[in-house]
């Protein structure tokens, strides 16, 4: 208890040392806004300072939820404010006006520049400053008995010896470190005043968390549109021209000499496996047979390329794009991490749609010890299912066998 409570006093005194010139420079900037704007009110100058000053909660909120990170360090309190529908200042004034958080902030902000940091200087001046002062009593003593003979302790108490002096240094320490941990508790109460003012309550958090799944979802869907345009592209231009040039090659060889026939049959070839290879890329953007025929037919096209041979049993309808795709690259890439790290004689594939969720399971009859933290590729797709709200686990003991399961709400199409 006391070594935590030593290590927690440096972030103590930042914390509330920090808050005190805060709160002054509020003070002053609160008083001179709402004087100002009391007054040029019957004016109507005076209503943008108000608004001014009851906006000014949102800055101070934002720094105060920074700050606290000196009192408990971790990760900061979420922004509790929503994002504007529309763009410009009016519509975010708006919105800013109408939310709770809005008026938390400015009750803390007042609190702070009119409340709390007098309260903080007197803790710190009591705990640190009093102590201090005694701790201080012989250097004080010297420099001022040349002059006077004695010396007063924080204007309170006289001395006129240095073993008056010692004695007050002594009580000094005692008087430390007995209000060392009243002090970080102090703190600690502090912080948690301001967590309950800035922190985002349920519904809050709750509607935050909704823009962030919303947000992951779009940048999914763009990731897929651009994966099928780059698709498009490479099928219906760098492949179409590779098939032109690999037939110019083939209709040059029969007119060329000979000694110009074998370099042309051996460009040729080249041309060939390029464009086998191309294929092989368009395949694993997105493959055709998945938008064509569904995942059922996409997952046994992939059994098919597996490295290992693969058993297949899925019998599922026909799904949303979004969930097909994450479902499909979530097999393939488990099939290939089979083939590459298992050493598997064989693995099965198996898939069902139950109770309105998409269940597919990956087994192998490999080494197991499988891990999807070493960089397997299964981190990402478990991010990626997660914006379905799916989820994705791997069960892997040494020894094997290894299942990968996946489970993805979802409606059939």
């Amino acid at each position: 208890m006391i070594r935590t409570v030593v290590r927690d006093v440096p972030r103590t005194v930042a914390y509330l040392l920090s808050g005190v010139l805060v709160g002054v420079v509020l003070m002053v900037v609160l008083l001179v806004l709402g004087t100002v704007g009391l007054v040029l009110t019957p004016l109507l100058v005076g209503l943008p300072l108000l608004a001014l000053a009851v906006l000014s909660g949102g800055p101070v909120g934002a720094l105060e939820r920074r700050r606290l990170l000196l009192a408990a360090p971790g990760p900061a309190l979420p922004d509790p404010h929503a994002t504007p529908a529309e763009p410009g200042l009016a519509a975010w004034a708006r919105l800013r006006l109408t939310e709770r958080a809005t008026w938390r902030e400015l009750a803390y902000t007042g609190l702070l520049g009119f409340v709390l940091w007098p309260l903080d200087a007197a803790v710190l001046f009591g705990a640190l400053g009093m102590p201090g002062a005694l701790i201080g009593a012989p250097a004080q003593l010297a420099m001022t008995s040349a002059a006077s003979g004695d010396a007063r302790i924080a204007k309170l108490w006289l001395i006129d010896s240095y073993d008056q002096a010692l004695l007050c240094t002594v009580l000094g320490v005692i008087v430390l470190l007995a209000l060392l941990t009243p002090l970080v508790l102090y703190a600690r109460a502090r912080a948690a005043l301001a967590r309950l003012l800035l922190a985002p309550n349920e519904a809050e958090a709750e509607r935050r968390l909704a823009e962030v799944t919303r947000s992951r979802a779009r940048l999914v869907a763009a990731f897929e549109a651009e994966r099928r345009r780059i698709e498009r592209d490479l099928h219906d231009g760098a492949q179409q021209r590779l098939v032109a040039l690999s037939m110019t090659l083939g209709l040059a060889r029969l007119d060329a000499p000979p000694e110009l026939a074998d370099r042309l049959a051996a460009a040729h070839r080249e041309a060939d496996r390029v464009l086998g290879e191309l294929r092989e890329l368009i395949h694993g953007v997105h493959p055709q047979v998945l938008a064509d025929y569904g995942l059922p037919d996409a997952l046994a096209d992939a059994a098919d390329r597996s490295a290992v041979p693969v058993e297949l049993d899925v019998d599922l309808p026909r799904f949303a794009e979004s969930v097909e795709s994450a479902a499909y690259f979530a097999v393939r890439e488990a099939l290939a991490n089979i083939g590459r790290h298992s050493g598997a004689e064989r693995a099965w594939v198996g898939g069902r749609y139950t109770g309105g969720r998409l269940r597919v399971e990956v087994r192998d009859d490999g080494t197991g010890g499988a891990d999807p933290t070493r960089g397997t590729g299964l981190t990402g797709l478990a991010d990626r299912l997660a914006v379905l709200d799916g989820t994705l686990s791997v069960h892997s003991p040494a020894g094997g066998p290894t299942v990968l399961s996946l489970e993805i709400p979802c409606p059939q199409r």
